[in-house]
């Protein structure tokens, strides 16, 4: 849709998107034959820090045979001491210090820079990839028809929130999880299918399209966003989106967020103590603050737009009857408990 401010261009000259590929200042009729406009893009987009360089350097690597595109978010502000690496200058760096991964995608993969990328991975930067192979995740991707997807975490990783993405060793890939408390069989909908979390995200274009719409400016944290990317599955969440157990990763837990603030000190502990604040805890605090007004936001948008159908309003409201029977079973087992008391 085009404002009313381009009125004043020819309808051919406009131009609503861009790319992150590099650009000669110059090129030869030989360098320009040589260019191949139909080759696939992918876009690898990753928040680093100086203190993850090695397994940074890793990860890129692996992407940069598979002739992805790559994307460094800075958030400690130093791009020079990556300049050693063989692969720096294909890399495209932005800085912003004490930023997360959702303010950077926010502001700099808005969907009309990235439109001409098939597929999109946002990561973290502490994610071990011995077992994990790029062309072979995305062949198995497009064979499944997976919108939304990532890969399957080993399950000595640190930091497993939800078992939906741990690796099934016996599959391929998996699009739901069933057992358990939260997972029982007639359960569908987050977190045990159409779920992926927020470390490994890999979307499609128009998956991208639609969760980058999904992020809200002001929360950086993006907590709350993994229960809602199943919206942007272009369709069935519970067949568009899944989990992939033939290349996985191991997940790390390395908490960098936080203690650049302390740098100037040589005791971060001492730093922290000096100033009065513990700010793994207060990010923490930020981020669970964050979450309960992302819900809320959720709830008055969904009843304010009366045009809107939740496409899967029968799951929400068939767990909600689920949740609500638990509720009151256990009430009434506790009641029964005090009576025999």
């Amino acid at each position: 849709m085009y404002s009313h401010s381009l009125d004043s261009l020819p309808n051919g000259m406009i131009q609503a998107w861009s790319d992150l590929e590099f650009k000669p200042l110059w090129s030869s009729n030989k360098a320009r034959s040589k260019v191949n406009v139909s080759r696939t893009h992918n876009l690898l987009a990753i928040p680093v820090g100086i203190k993850q360089k090695s397994n940074v350097d890793t990860i890129v690597q692996k992407f940069l045979a598979e002739n992805f595109t790559i994307m460094l978010f800075h958030y400690d502000g130093n791009v020079d001491g990556w300049s050693d690496l063989e692969w720096n200058k294909k890399a495209i760096h932005i800085v912003a210090e004490n930023q997360t991964k959702w303010w950077f995608a926010k502001r700099f993969l808005h969907p009309s820079v990235v439109s001409i990328y098939d597929y999109i991975f946002l990561w973290d930067e502490d994610l071990g990839v011995e077992n994990f192979h790029p062309g072979r995740y995305l062949k198995i991707v497009k064979s499944e028809g997976l919108e939304i997807s990532q890969p399957a975490l080993d399950p000595n990783s640190t930091g497993i929130h939800h078992r939906i993405t741990v690796r099934v060793r016996t599959k391929k890939f998996h699009r739901r999880v069933s057992g358990g408390r939260k997972c029982s069989e007639d359960r569908e909908g987050p977190p045990c299918s159409g779920f992926v979390e927020g470390m490994a995200p890999v979307f499609s274009r128009s998956a991208w399209h639609c969760a980058w719409h999904l992020i809200q400016n002001d929360l950086v944290h993006g907590w709350g966003m993994d229960m809602k990317l199943g919206y942007c599955a272009q369709g069935d969440r519970t067949k568009n989106v899944g989990v992939i157990d033939k290349e996985y990763i191991v997940h790390k837990g390395i908490q960098t967020l936080g203690r650049a603030s302390a740098k100037k000190d040589s005791n971060s502990e001492h730093s922290m103590k000096k100033h009065g604040v513990d700010e793994r805890v207060e990010i923490r605090r930020q981020s669970t603050t964050e979450l309960q007004i992302f819900k809320e936001r959720w709830e008055q948008a969904a009843k304010a737009d009366k045009k809107w159908i939740d496409p899967f309003n029968r799951e929400e409201e068939d767990q909600n009857g689920m949740d609500s029977l638990r509720r009151k079973r256990r009430h009434s087992q506790r009641r029964s408990r005090r009576l025999h008391i």
